[in-house]
């Protein structure tokens, strides 16, 4: 397909040899705050998807330590008491990851096929059906494990599809914060979750975890009825060359005519990018490793910045939380649980403003080095200052050590929201062609869930072996995350995704990609 362009008032493309001349864009006219009100609030219907999986993030927890969830799916021990096995725990909470992992790689295909709205109306419905299969659960501790694969299938998607729908939606100079509120529906989701569980924990039946559960069928009715009034994928929409659905989607996001001049550059810009793509071909598999400009590269990328993500230990805490804190001698873990999810909603703001502020490498490595610190200090105190017989059977602990365990771990959360929880998606969406956009971020998904359920299984086997000597192996990969982000991450802060191209095909070095500033086509031709 040769390159095009299309001209006001016209629905016809017409052939040219530029884009658009950089005078053009200056003298389109500038858009403030108030035109892009529309557009956010649309965005953050699809970023609400994260709220889905945060909320189940949240729960999972609590039920472990409600006592009809453990009559119920549980053992009786030597005396007489009910608990759920190491293994089933680390089955139960860890299957989730898998479900996610397969969803993210295939499902997601749905929103290439069909578009993204329908991709994520069609994720809600199986979603339901693994809610459904979940709530139904008598006795049977596997049927609840099946639920969740199901749920994780839905999750999983809606991981891979809700950046992915952000980034080719919001206009250049929201697109960070925007992609970022994807992971400030997620804490969102996770406050909620553990407000949930507090406000259940002490009914005497099912109603313990059943109305958590029963909650959920209610947050996807939401985000379906969101998506019917979202306008879809600009960028997916001139990909299936349905040109006048494109002008009404960007003109409806924007508020402007679809005859306005600013919806034809913006039509102009994403042909244009498109067109570059469509001279390779179609994209298979193989152009993950074949591809270019440096797509093999960028894709090795993200599966290390969402491996990495995992291997911060931010799961180790929210998935184990409510265990955790009973271990340091707290009555009530669900409190500090309510707690932890506070201070991660909140800090996620923070995020939002610096990682367009400070730009994604400078917010990353800020986030690791700190990170390291935290998670050094609580690794100490757990393991040589916290038990006073020193065997570790949480019967007699330091107080102090203990509120200090704590203080610690919701710092270390702190710089985990405001950092790498928002960054490495906004880093992941921003970094990939459209031809292979949906492959290449279901594939770097596909890792962190993959990570995701290595640490949530094994957690509890670890933890019984080494107890909080654990948090040094985090540490350690903390460390490994600061070189691994110096050296191997561009930054793409303020760049349109065809300048991002533009960024690999020059072969700027990671360290200096800060001061590299986009170019013409004409300017690249001299």
């Amino acid at each position: 397909m040769s390159h095009q362009d299309l001209t006001p008032g016209s629905t016809t493309p017409v052939n040219s040899n530029v884009v658009l001349e950089k005078e053009e864009h200056q003298a389109l006219p500038q858009k403030g705050f108030k035109d892009y009100i529309l557009i956010s609030l649309f965005c953050l219907l699809v970023a609400f998807g994260g709220f889905v999986f945060g909320f189940d993030t949240g729960t999972i927890g609590g039920f472990l330590n409600m006592t009809d969830f453990q009559e119920r799916f549980g053992q009786i021990n030597s005396e007489g008491e009910h608990y759920i096995s190491t293994v089933r725990t680390g089955l139960i909470v860890s299957v989730f990851n898998i479900g996610c992992a397969i969803g993210g790689i295939f499902l997601s295909k749905i929103g290439d096929m069909f578009g993204r709205r329908i991709g994520l109306m069609f994720t809600m419905v199986v979603y339901v059906v693994g809610i459904i299969v979940q709530i139904s659960s008598q006795r049977q501790w596997y049927q609840f494990m099946i639920g969740r694969i199901i749920t994780g299938l839905a999750v999983g998607t809606v991981a891979v599809l809700s950046p992915l729908f952000i980034s080719e939606t919001a206009p250049k100079t929201l697109r960070g914060p925007l992609v970022c509120c994807f992971q400030l529906c997620i804490t969102l989701g996770i406050f909620i979750g553990y407000c949930v569980c507090f406000g259940t924990k002490d009914l005497s039946d099912s109603r313990q975890w059943r109305v958590p559960l029963g909650l959920c069928f209610l947050w996807a009715i939401f985000l379906v009825t969101g998506m019917v009034f979202m306008p879809e994928s600009p960028r997916y929409l001139v990909e299936k060359q349905k040109i006048e659905e494109a002008k009404r989607s960007i003109s409806r996001s924007n508020k402007v005519d679809p005859e306005d001049p600013f919806v034809y550059s913006e039509i102009e810009l994403i042909q244009a990018g498109i067109d570059r793509e469509a001279l390779a071909g179609s994209a298979s598999w193989t152009e993950l490793i074949t591809g270019k400009p440096a797509i093999f590269r960028r894709v090795i990328m993200g599966i290390m910045l969402q491996s990495l993500q995992q291997l911060t230990g931010i799961n180790y805490f929210f998935y184990y939380g409510t265990t955790i804190f009973q271990a340091v001698g707290l009555e009530d873990s669900f409190e500090t649980s309510i707690i932890l999810g506070t201070v991660n909603f909140a800090s996620t703001f923070v995020g939002i403003y610096i990682i367009e502020r400070l730009g994604r490498r400078v917010t990353l490595l800020g986030g690791s080095f700190w990170m390291f610190v935290c998670l050094l200090i609580y690794a100490c105190i757990g393991s040589f200052r916290l038990f006073k017989d020193g065997n570790y059977t949480g019967a007699d602990t330091y107080e102090a050590s203990g509120n200090a365990m704590i203080f610690i771990t919701c710092l270390y959360i702190f710089f985990f929201a405001s950092t790498w929880a928002g960054g490495v998606y906004t880093i992941i969406s921003e970094s990939y062609p459209l031809r292979i956009r949906s492959k290449a971020m279901a594939v770097a998904t596909a890792f962190n869930w993959l990570w995701g359920f290595l640490i949530s299984f094994f957690t509890p086997f670890i933890t019984e072996r080494i107890h909080f000597y654990f948090g040094f192996v985090f540490a350690g990969c903390l460390l490994f995350s600061l070189f691994y982000v110096y050296f191997f991450v561009s930054e793409t802060k303020g760049l349109t995704l065809e300048e991002v191209d533009q960024l690999y095909a020059d072969r700027v070095a990671p360290w200096k990609s800060s001061s590299w500033k986009p170019h013409t086509e004409t300017e690249a031709a001299v």
